[in-house]
């Protein structure tokens, strides 16, 4: 078997190769772009555990509004699935969660934020895009919840 090469005709260039060349520069865009997404997916997510987290203490919180410790310690533990070196912030009627905090009863609120301040970006394109200091985003979660007990103040 005898295989013949024809060559391109005269004036004309040959595109060998010009499909390779198109494939290349497009699958560098598409594989950057869903690099992209997928980090930003897993900081979404684990800005959906962050209030979680922050829910779980606010409704611990709402029951037993004096004890601070066990509020951020429930946050915490709800967050530590996913997440490491969170920060957890709880207010009782605007003051910093106290045992003898007076605003602590029945129809005020209780503010529970759980943040993450440096959560890390894999893809170093998004901090450009996004204007973010490093390549890192700043997850932060806040809810507010109404205290159900104790039905009166001191």
């Amino acid at each position: 078997m005898k295989i013949h090469f024809i060559p391109p005709k005269a004036g004309r260039p040959s595109e060998k190769g010009q499909s390779l060349v198109e494939l290349a520069v497009s699958l560098v865009f598409m594989v950057t772009l869903l690099a992209g997404i997928i980090d930003l997916g897993l900081a979404f997510i684990n800005f959906v555990a962050m209030r979680d987290a922050a829910q779980e203490g606010a409704v611990y919180g709402s029951i037993h509004p004096t004890d601070c410790a066990t509020i951020e310690a429930h946050a915490r533990e709800s967050a530590t699935t996913f997440l490491t070196g969170v920060q957890v912030e709880v207010l009782v009627g605007g003051a910093s969660c106290a045992a003898s905090n007076p605003k602590a009863c029945a129809g005020n609120e209780i503010q529970v934020t759980v943040s993450q301040p440096e959560y890390p970006i894999s893809m170093p394109f998004l901090s450009a895009i996004l204007n973010l200091p490093g390549n890192t985003l700043n997850l932060r979660a806040v809810i507010k919840d109404t205290i159900l007990s104790p039905y009166t103040c001191p």
